[in-house]
């Protein structure tokens, strides 16, 4: 990766920030970063995410909404990049049932507004950050690329859209891109609404953990290190046009076994509240990652046990 120019949408969040420091650590010529800093969750956990980048002199980061095909024509305008890698989304499958036209305006036509651009400014890598959230209740697990996908959430629905439109650009303008379905993603930086992390906090400060069902459902949850691994291997994959990947760590745990993991891991019983199931939550996900074994070398290496272990480590580093 070294000389390279990349943009990534989504710099500042969780999985963006994280992947920027290997790009850059790689010696990247250039990583443009976009970023609206969306008020889902407070605009100074992410200037922290990005604080050991702001005086890199590949760096480079834009405040712009992907909906706002001018600003973005500015930057593609302003320099070529061998590769988007875009992670930038309206994000949570829950929100998403509340606000469904502006999950739809940012997450499907942003998707396509850089699309288009990568098409007229010649572009030819595209990393799609998708979800294992649009295989819905009807999936055999373990979940394989090409099982018939019954998204029910909104935001599960942008996600299937956004890899339509990045088929449709292969297809037609000889786009490389590569659509990455993420399964439940943790570790430091993990954005503060999601269950890990959320539930850390409550256990912590001694308040009420809300369980939405009975504890049962199951899920793939991935440590951050080995997306990044999936991802900085799909930005180099050559060897077909398109191809959508898992990445899980094919491993699945139950909501109330990772409550119990926290627990251990923080010392401190948790206050569960059970409530009824949300609209639009799965019961399981639970990701067959034969494919990116095979195409990507993929090898996730970190157990749920060692990674929750690691990611309370940095949530009281981080808190102190």
């Amino acid at each position: 990766m070294k000389n390279k120019r990349y943009l990534v949408t989504g710099g500042a969040g969780f999985i963006g920030s994280h992947l920027v420091d290997r790009l850059l650590a790689r010696e990247a010529a250039r990583v443009v970063v976009i970023d609206n800093f969306d008020d889902f969750y407070p605009r100074r956990i992410k200037l922290d995410n990005i604080s050991p980048h702001r005086h890199h002199p590949a760096w480079s980061l834009h405040d712009v909404d992907l909906r706002d095909y001018r600003q973005l024509e500015t930057i593609f305008a302003a320099e070529p990049f061998d590769a988007i890698i875009h992670l930038a989304a309206k994000a949570g499958v829950r929100p998403s049932v509340a606000d469904p036209l502006c999950y739809h305006e940012v997450n499907v036509t942003g998707t396509l507004n850089l699309l288009e651009l990568a098409r007229r400014h010649q572009t030819r890598g595209f990393i799609f950050g998708s979800s294992s959230s649009i295989y819905g209740p009807a999936a055999v697990a373990p979940f394989r690329e090409d099982a018939p996908l019954s998204p029910i959430s909104p935001y599960a629905a942008t996600k299937a859209a956004g890899e339509l439109l990045a088929h449709t650009y292969s297809h037609l303008h000889g786009l490389r891109a590569i659509c990455l379905r993420f399964f439940t993603v943790y570790g430091a930086r993990q954005r503060p609404d999601l269950a890990i992390h959320k539930f850390t906090r409550l256990i912590d400060t001694g308040e009420p953990i809300h369980v939405y069902g009975d504890g049962t459902a199951r899920r793939d949850f991935t440590y951050i290190e080995d997306i990044l691994e999936g991802i900085l291997a799909a930005i180099e994959y050559a060897g077909s046009p398109f191809e959508i990947i898992n990445l899980g760590e094919s491993q699945t745990i139950t909501v109330n076994e990772m409550i119990r993991l926290l627990e251990t891991a923080l010392g401190k019983k948790a206050i569960i509240e059970y409530h009824s199931p949300q609209p639009g939550d799965v019961p399981l996900t639970h990701a067959d990652i034969g494919k990116a074994r095979q195409l990507l070398g993929y090898v996730p290496q970190t157990p749920i046990e060692r990674g929750i272990n690691r990611f309370v480590e940095w949530y009281l580093a981080s808190r102190d």
